[in-house]
């Protein structure tokens, strides 16, 4: 039993290891990560310019009775 689990420990160590992302694959998945958060905070700031232009629109004709 002592010698399956000196076999089989360091095995898994390597398996473990062997799965961990490299600095160069690190750095691209964030870049691209922060592309997408650029692109879709950029959509959410325009969608919310729009929805609070029209809510100011509506509210201004509410008030004039327009």
């Amino acid at each position: 039993m002592k010698k399956f689990s000196t076999i089989l420990l360091p095995l898994f160590l390597t398996l473990l290891i062997s799965g961990c992302a490299t600095w160069d694959g690190m750095q691209e998945d964030s870049a691209d990560a922060w592309d997408a958060t650029k692109e879709v905070s950029a959509e959410a700031w325009d969608k919310t310019k729009e929805v609070s232009g029209e809510a100011w629109d509506n509210t201004k004709n509410a008030i004039t009775g327009n």
